[in-house]
C-alpha cells in the first residue's frame, strides 16, 4: 500500500499580491498614495479583479485607507487602546491625540426590564441616554451609546456642557468615581447609520465594547455600548496567571 504524499494547500494568487502589497505599506510613510488597480495588476501580472480583492482586504484590516474618487493610502498606525477603567478623553491624551466628543443626542427614555436591571432602578424609570461621536485629531473614531440612571445623577445633561469627559462630570459634580467594570468584546458589521456617522464603507468590521461599571460601594452606574472602527483600533490588555493557579 503506497503512501499518499501530503501536498501543500495552494495559495491562492490574491493573497500572494496581498503579501507583496503589505511589504509595500511598510516602506511607505502614512498617506502615501498606492500606484493605480491597472498598474499594479500589470506590476504583479494578474488581472484587477485580483488586485482589487488583494486591497479590499488590506482596507478592511485598516492597513490601507480608500478614498472614493481619489484612490488608495497606506492608512496611519491603529490606535492601540489599553483596556482600563478610564475615560476616552484620557485614553487618548495618553497615547499623543488629541480628544473631542460630539454629541448627537442626550434624550430620557424609559427603563425596560433589562435595562432597569443593569441601572438598579425600577422599569418605567427614567434614563439619560447619552449618543456622542468620538473623534481623534478631527479623525470620526468611535459612536458611544451611555445609559445612566436620571434619578442619580439629576442636571447631568447641563454639567455635560461645561465638561468634556463624563467620568470627570460624575466624580466632580457628584462625587461618584467608578472603580470597577465588565466589558465585552464583539465583532460587528457597520450599518448604514454608523458608515455615514464614522464616514466609512457600510459592511466594514467594527468593534463592539459593551461596558458595565459600577462604583466603590458596587452600585451600578453607566451601561455603554462603543462602536469602534475596526481599520483603526486595536484594543491592549495585560493577563496575568491567578495566585496558586494550576501550571
Amino acid at each position: 500500500m503506497t503512501e499518499r504524499s501530503e501536498e501543500s494547500p495552494r495559495v491562492p494568487k490574491y493573497y500572494d499580491v496581498k503579501r507583496s502589497l503589505l511589504e509595500l505599506t511598510k516602506t511607505l510613510p502614512p498617506g502615501s498614495a498606492l500606484p493605480p488597480e491597472r498598474a499594479l495588476a500589470v506590476s504583479f501580472e494578474t488581472s484587477r479583479t485580483t488586485v482589487r480583492q488583494a486591497l479590499s482586504e488590506l482596507v478592511v484590516e485598516g492597513r490601507l485607507l480608500r478614498i472614493q474618487g481619489k484612490g488608495t493610502f497606506v492608512a496611519q498606525p491603529k490606535v492601540a487602546q489599553v483596556l482600563q477603567l478610564t475615560s476616552y478623553t484620557g485614553d487618548l491624551r495618553m497615547v499623543g491625540l488629541e480628544p473631542d466628543t460630539k454629541i448627537l443626542d442626550i434624550s430620557y427614555i424609559t427603563a425596560d426590564e433589562t435595562l432597569g436591571q443593569r441601572l438598579a432602578i425600577n422599569p418605567g424609570g427614567r434614563v439619560l441616554r447619552i449618543h456622542r461621536l468620538r473623534l481623534a485629531n478631527g479623525e470620526p473614531m468611535s459612536i458611544d451609546t451611555t445609559h445612566l440612571s436620571a434619578r442619580r445623577f439629576p442636571r447631568l445633561r447641563r454639567e455635560l456642557e461645561a465638561h468634556p469627559s463624563l467620568y470627570e462630570t460624575l466624580h466632580n459634580a457628584y462625587n461618584v468615581q467608578l472603580t470597577d467594570a465588565e466589558e465585552v468584546i464583539e465583532t460587528v458589521l457597520a450599518t448604514p447609520y454608523d458608515a455615514q456617522v464614522l464616514g466609512v464603507d457600510v459592511g466594514l468590521p467594527m468593534l463592539l465594547l459593551t461596558r458595565h461599571a459600577f462604583d466603590a460601594e458596587g452600585n451600578p452606574v453607566e451601561y455603554a455600548q462603543s462602536l469602534y472602527r475596526g481599520d483603526r483600533y486595536k484594543f491592549v490588555t495585560r493577563l496575568r496567571r491567578p495566585s496558586g493557579g494550576a501550571a
